[in-house]
């Protein structure tokens, strides 16, 4: 069974995805600033205590993996290029150690081509840019820095999230396409899950929706 080097375990899509993917068999290598905040134990569990800004932390995590699944993100007084600063390390490290695929998790402000965004999506687009613009602007830029990296990455691009429970039932498009404004955590995570076998969207940013 593959190793999975998972960044953002403790946030709550995080650690959706850290028990499934244990449930199913893999072995995680998780990345954690706080280890106090993923109080879990499990033989194939192994909790890594640093920071996705550090390179050095990173490379320990991205050691001997099969796969990387990015699902740290912003939270409240996060530098302003996280997210791009900390794919750079992981690319970085994926390089090093010869790991050639990657999964990140984004938002569905980050446009991309094959979106026919709606009025809907055009006002949620533009409340964004005024409100969080830095959460913003570091996902195109992580995407840019992904798809300039030669890997085999998908990036995974969520609407609102909820926390109700998982329905085993939820739609693959583009925003404005096949979509609509919302998904539970326990679903997304399900199809984070299945990219990690599943190379159907490589190059690609599908929209996960109800």
């Amino acid at each position: 069974m593959k190793t999975l080097a998972l960044f953002g375990a403790s946030g709550k899509t995080g650690r959706q995805f850290l028990d499934l993917a244990l449930a199913a068999g893999y072995r995680v290598k998780a990345l954690v600033r706080n280890p106090a905040k993923l109080p879990l134990q499990h033989a194939n569990l192994e909790v890594i205590a640093g920071d996705v800004l550090s390179a050095a932390d990173v490379a320990r995590t991205v050691a001997g993996a099969d796969v990387v699944v990015s699902l740290f993100g912003h939270v409240k007084g996060s530098p302003e290029w996280l997210q791009t600063d900390g794919t750079r390390h992981i690319v970085q490290a994926m390089r090093e150690h010869g790991v050639r695929k990657i999964i990140s998790l984004s938002g569905g402000g980050l446009p991309y081509e094959q979106d026919r965004p709606k009025l809907p999506d055009y006002l949620i687009r533009g409340i964004m840019k005024l409100a969080v613009p830095k959460v913003l602007n570091d996902a195109i830029r992580h995407a840019e820095l992904l798809q300039a990296s030669g890997l085999d990455w998908i990036i995974v691009r969520g609407p609102r999230l909820t926390d109700e429970p998982r329905r085993g039932q939820y739609r693959v498009g583009w925003v404005g396409v096949n979509a609509s404004t919302k998904v539970g955590r326990a679903d997304l995570a399900a199809f984070i899950l299945q990219q990690v076998e599943d190379n159907a969207f490589v190059g690609k940013m599908p929209f996960v929706s109800y």
